[in-house]
């Protein structure tokens, strides 16, 4: 755990009693030194604050685990849906809300850390337009139908019974589709993605992720 919040550092292994802690600390920098093993890393986007303005936080820690050799789930209130598409660009394979609750925050970092892969709502409803305007075609008809249920806030019980089929195979489904989110928005650029949703050159230059250097609104006086 990656969080400037000590009230969440110190709680987390009580609250996830399922999870094993192995570090909670407040930078990005202090975890890369210890260096500990581990199957997840949960990091908080905005690390910065007056007793540590200078630390990595944002796009630039998400590519520091990363290159680390960590998986990254994302864990924060933040909601700007193209902040969040630049987190899973950097390689972060989970983004979850701290306003969940404790039970559903545990499930989402337990299925990031087996491998899966936690897309927020907001970008399944980024993901249709996606395939809507054919930047991504590679989704069968079935998967087509499943995002479409997902985007719309349909559970896996409800569209289980409108598509006649089995709750676990749309989970593989629906698995299959966030890695195909997940690896457009790691290898396309800006200017793809404008075209693609019809945004104004430069519109996400803001908080895309250039070169392995922090931008604009992630940058830290440490670079």
């Amino acid at each position: 755990m990656v969080d400037d919040a000590s009230v969440i550092r110190e709680s987390i292994a009580i609250l996830m009693s399922e999870i094993q802690v192995v570090a909670a600390v407040s930078t990005v920098e202090e975890l890369v030194r210890i260096g500990p093993p581990a199957d997840l890393v949960v990091l908080d986007l905005h690390l910065a604050n007056a007793a540590q303005p200078d630390v990595r936080q944002g796009i630039a820690a998400i590519r520091a685990l990363t290159d680390g050799g960590y998986r990254v789930c994302v864990y924060s209130q933040e909601e700007r849906r193209f902040v969040l598409a630049a987190c899973i660009a950097a390689g972060a394979h989970g983004i979850v809300s701290k306003s969940l609750s404790a039970a559903a925050a545990q499930q989402n970092f337990a299925e990031v850390a087996l491998g899966g892969t936690v897309i927020p709502h907001s970008l399944i409803g980024l993901l249709e337009v996606l395939v809507r305007r054919k930047a991504i075609t590679v989704l069968t008809d079935r998967q087509r139908q499943v995002l479409h249920g997902r985007a719309r806030g349909f559970s896996y019980g409800q569209l289980a019974r409108r598509l006649f089929t089995a709750e676990s195979t749309l989970r593989g489904y629906w698995k299959d589709i966030t890695e195909t989110l997940s690896d457009y928005l790691a290898s396309a650029t800006p200017a793809e993605i404008e075209h693609a949703l019809g945004l104004a050159p430069g519109d996400l230059l803001e908080f895309w992720p250039d070169g392995g250097t922090p931008v604009n609104w992630w940058r830290t006086a440490s670079g």
